[in-house]
């Protein structure tokens, strides 16, 4: 099965030797979103809320990128640096999957990258 390399400028680029996410038949694998404004490459502040918003409107534009949207995902892992956040940062992420419910892990991490407090992956179907 071929792959394609997914990339949109509406999130930030990669800050290593990977690919915002690549499409496999009809699946697309994200890497982490952490939350780094697009426009500027920077960590956004404000909290695990502001951070959490950021990270979800990253994903969303890498899965649309793909030809997929957020109601498409089955599967997200999440990655928090403190697990005291879980609350607020479950608040942020339900906003983004209301109707669609997909399956999840979430961990605590000792660092994440950038500084970030929260990431997040996903599988996703595409049409």
């Amino acid at each position: 099965m071929a792959t394609t390399v997914v990339a949109t400028d509406k999130a930030p680029g990669a800050i290593g030797p990977y690919s915002q996410a690549i499409k496999v038949g009809n699946l697309v694998f994200t890497a982490g979103q952490i939350p780094l404004d697009p426009a500027t490459g920077k960590l956004v502040e404000g909290g695990i809320t502001a951070q959490a918003e950021q990270v979800m409107k990253n994903l969303q534009a890498v899965v649309e990128a793909a030809g997929s949207s957020l109601g498409q995902v089955v599967k997200t892992t999440c990655f928090l640096t403190n697990l005291d956040d879980f609350a607020a940062f479950n608040e942020v992420y339900g906003s983004y999957f209301s109707e669609n419910r997909p399956a999840r892990s979430t961990v605590q991490a000792a660092r994440l990258p950038a500084g970030a407090s929260v990431e997040v992956e996903c599988v996703a179907e595409c049409s």
